[in-house]
């Protein structure tokens, strides 16, 4: 069966903040100018805000720029930030440090970045913008000259071994003049476009941090609305990085999360395991105990900063939003960025276009206008922050005071980081870790917390966790780092089993929370995650 064609002046994947804020702006400047362009945006999600997960504290500077009147619009930004505590846990204590100036929230709001996303939604769809949740971007299409011609949508209804199921149905190719790539962390196309077009010449690699969150229903005397609380050291060891985030929203509802940095080295250290062990210390227990957890998820971040973000622009597209890396990580903010990206390379797009209304070409104004906009410093002046981390927690801190209020961003001098893959040691020369186990009512197993995902794949379909080597799980990664894979996936997708006297890996493709994670810390890149049918995944309320 021939795949169908539909063709649009852009088309964006990705329905985050960055794709959405893109969408609108392209449609305000069409309604502006009366220059029409037809805009269509597709997510792999089941609907707009399913796969979306973040703490979240929003800065609103790029919302006030895209949509001034966005609270008249009702937009769901409802609990305004009135406390910020920053402390330092030991295993038993909590030290009260000051809090860092990048971390004050005076003017932000607590949301559910996933029903902000929603909103944007339908601010876009009332601005014309053709909106396709479900449907997941899984191949990039070219022109015969090597330009970017558009995406194809993913196969539906294929068994497992690939073949042709009775309610097969091909993919759509969606053809542009301009795609705009907004798929969030680790994007799988956006990889492609990488070793295609070279964007990663000359750049720092990315590197990641693995956000494990879960939202509660707690107690209204434990609650205070709009309280902000961030922390860093115990669980985590002083070489480790990793903190985490406590937000009070409304009704009750509290976002706890942790953060652990992927450069970490033991094998035996599990994320997943860290979040959990981090609620029973005695500062944080007191608030969730006699609560309910209503949600859970996980996704990697970006968090290489200005020394990782790629080149840009190509022939026929950009990158935008997370996919390029625009999260600042000592501000612990991104969506601001993110949208940032979206607006400024939906000018670029549109005035490419009104000049030259031919599909192929390249923006390339769109890295100069980026680096003329208050996103480019932001992120220069924090660059040094991540990377000092590498020296340990103290070493960091002291060194992220003297950057901060000495330095003040301008420092003559830029550190480097080194990829996430390449930190793991060998088991051999590591301590084990033994965690709790899970009481079932403060932590919890893997598998119940990705029951309250929503997580659903339809299960006779090619299994989208691709390995480069079969062989490589039992022969190196058990062999040599103990089997790092069923440790640092955060939904119990990977488990070794014994079959005929031999241990093998076993992935439970049904459970992932497409958090990316596994494409990023596998030892030997041998991990490829690439979409799964469209609608799969999570489907994260409130998230």
């Amino acid at each position: 069966m021939e795949r169908e064609a539909m063709e649009f002046d852009v088309v964006i994947v990705g329905g985050g903040p960055s794709g959405l804020a893109c969408a609108i702006r392209l449609r305000q400047l069409a309604a502006e100018s009366g220059h029409d362009l037809s805009v269509c945006l597709i997510d792999k999600g089941s609907e707009i805000g399913a796969h979306i997960l973040s703490g979240a504290v929003i800065e609103p500077r790029a919302l006030n720029e895209l949509l001034p009147d966005w609270k008249d619009r009702g937009a769901p930004l409802n609990t305004l930030v009135g406390t910020d505590r920053f402390l330092f846990l030991t295993e038993t204590r909590a030290i009260r440090f000051p809090t860092p100036p990048q971390m004050h929230n005076e003017g932000n709001y607590i949301v559910s970045l996933g029903n902000v996303c929603r909103w944007l939604a339908q601010q876009a769809e009332a601005l014309g913008v053709d909106i396709y949740p479900g449907f997941a971007a899984a191949e990039v299409l070219y022109h015969d000259d090597g330009s970017v011609k558009g995406v194809a949508t993913g196969d539906m209804g294929r068994h497992k071994d690939g073949s042709e199921g009775p309610n097969f149905a091909p993919g759509m190719e969606l053809h542009a003049k301009q795609t705009i790539f907004a798929e969030g962390v680790r994007g799988s196309l956006t990889k492609t476009l990488f070793a295609r077009f070279k964007l990663r010449e000359g750049v720092d690699p990315q590197v990641f941090g693995l956000g494990v969150k879960e939202l509660w229903e707690v107690r209204p005397e434990k609650y205070q609305q709009g309280l902000v609380t961030h922390t860093v050291g115990w669980p985590m060891d002083s070489k480790t990085y990793g903190g985490s985030f406590c937000y009070h929203l409304e009704d009750n509802l509290v976002a706890i999360g942790f953060v652990t940095g992927l450069n970490y080295e033991n094998p035996y250290l599990s994320p997943f395991e860290e979040m959990q062990r981090f609620k029973t210390h005695p500062a944080i227990r007191d608030t969730f105990e006699g609560g309910r957890r209503v949600s859970y998820g996980a996704r990697a971040i970006s968090a290489g900063g200005f020394q990782s973000i790629p080149k840009l622009s190509f022939p026929g597209g950009l990158l935008v939003g997370d996919t390029a890396g625009f999260l600042n990580v000592p501000k612990i903010k991104g969506t601001h960025t993110a949208m940032k990206s979206g607006m400024t390379a939906a000018e670029s797009v549109f005035e490419l276009l009104r000049a030259e209304n031919e599909p192929g070409k390249e923006a390339v104004d769109y890295p100069h206008r980026l680096k003329n906009t208050w996103l480019w410093d932001e992120l220069y002046r924090v660059r040094n922050i991540k990377p000092s981390f590498h020296w340990g927690l103290w070493p960091a801190m002291a060194y992220g005071a003297l950057d901060t209020y000495v330095l003040r961003g301008k420092a003559p001098w830029t550190l480097h980081h080194h990829p996430d893959h390449e930190a793991l040691k060998p088991a051999a020369q590591c301590r084990e870790i033994v965690y709790p186990k899970p009481d079932g009512v403060l932590t919890f197993d893997r598998l119940s917390s990705v029951f309250l995902s929503n997580t659903n794949h339809e299960e006779d379909q090619p299994c989208h966790l691709t390995l480069h080597d079969d062989t490589v799980p039992t022969r190196l990664n058990l062999a040599v780092y103990a089997g790092p894979e069923q440790r640092y996936c955060p939904a119990g997708v990977y488990e070794f089993v014994e079959e005929a006297g031999q241990q093998q890996l076993r992935i439970n493709a049904q459970n992932c929370v497409h958090c990316k994670t596994c494409d990023i810390k596998d030892p030997s890149q041998n991990i490829n995650w690439v979409t799964p049918e469209g609608g799969g995944g999570p489907n994260y309320p409130n998230m």
